[in-house]
């Protein structure tokens, strides 16, 4: 049994086909099923269901994946203690970032940290939460920056920043600046669809179910944008994050009315693994992060809403 033996086993495993699995490590597709099979005849048993389309794990191949998953961080772990010790920052490092927080945060730290450090090659996928739950779990990301908190045992939180919500409200008074939350109608409310966090920290925020949200239309929609022109066309109003706010026309930031203190706001965070793999590229891509955040966000008195959690206050 080898290790690289157990990386052909859990490419397979994620990917539940062959020659796809083969092409993610840089193999040809007999090879990888040559060192499948040679796996299988050491330990007396049969991993994968090959007669079943995409190939399934057997029960018994399950907990092999789980075992080799253990086995292939560890020797991981390996190979970053002896990096470290070089002082080398460098090879892949893989990042999710939840759809809400990517066209704001990545061009604000994607240059100076490629610049920094040109020895990493950053893999950046937007995913929804519960996606980059899943595939830390599986060693599938290094790292990923998301709304907390998860109250997930199996990740580390490193709290970044806590970013207010504004509300878009093109019929409000004039000369109003700021608003309360009991006087937000929350049958007027346009929010993003499921699987978006942010419309869970809204829903927790404002103590509001899809039940109270009367539109005679179904919206399924991931953009600010279509809710924010929806706003214009007087549908209802929405909330938007303070930084994609920097982003908005002049005349849009017109349309933005302030919560009073303390302000409903999301926690943003770099969550990992409690293996702590790579964990001096996590180290490096943190202090990037908090070096360009730390002009941006000067918010202090908030109320802290996550999708899993009660509201909390930071002062």
């Amino acid at each position: 049994m080898t290790i690289t033996q157990l990386q052909y086993l859990l490419a397979v495993a994620e990917h539940q086909n062959y020659t796809i699995a083969a092409q993610k490590v840089f193999v040809t597709q007999p090879t990888l099923s040559m060192q499948i099979n040679k796996l299988e005849d050491e330990l007396g048993i049969q991993i994968f269901d090959r007669s079943k389309k995409p190939v399934q794990l057997t029960d018994v191949g399950q907990t092999i994946v789980n075992q080799a998953r253990n086995i292939v961080n560890e020797a991981n772990r390996m190979k970053d203690v002896v990096e470290q010790f070089k002082g080398v920052i460098g090879g892949d490092f893989k990042i999710g970032i939840i759809p809400t927080i990517m066209p704001t945060l990545l061009p604000m730290f994607l240059t100076t940290f490629t610049k920094k450090y040109p020895k990493i090659k950053l893999i950046i996928e937007e995913l929804h939460t519960e996606e980059i739950l899943e595939k830390l779990s599986l060693g599938q990301l290094d790292c990923a920056l998301v709304a907390t908190p998860l109250d997930d045992e199996k990740v580390k939180e490193e709290v970044l920043y806590y970013e207010p919500f504004l509300v878009y409200m093109p019929n409000r008074k004039i000369d109003q600046k700021e608003i309360n939350l009991n006087e937000i109608d929350s049958e007027n409310v346009l929010l993003l669809q499921e699987g978006h966090c942010f419309k869970n920290n809204i829903m927790n925020f404002c103590r509001i179910n899809n039940k109270n949200v009367q539109h005679n239309f179904v919206l399924e929609s991931g953009s600010f944008e279509t809710l924010i022109k929806l706003c214009e066309e007087g549908i209802g109003i929405t909330f938007i994050p303070y930084l994609h706010t920097l982003q908005m026309t002049e005349k849009a930031q017109k349309n933005l009315v302030h919560f009073i203190d303390p302000k409903p706001a999301r926690e943003i965070s770099l969550i990992y693994s409690k293996s702590e793999l790579k964990k001096h590229l996590i180290d490096a891509l943190s202090g990037t992060l908090r070096q360009v955040i730390k002009g941006a966000i000067q918010f202090q008195n908030v109320k802290i809403t996550s999708p899993v959690k009660k509201l909390e206050i930071r002062n």
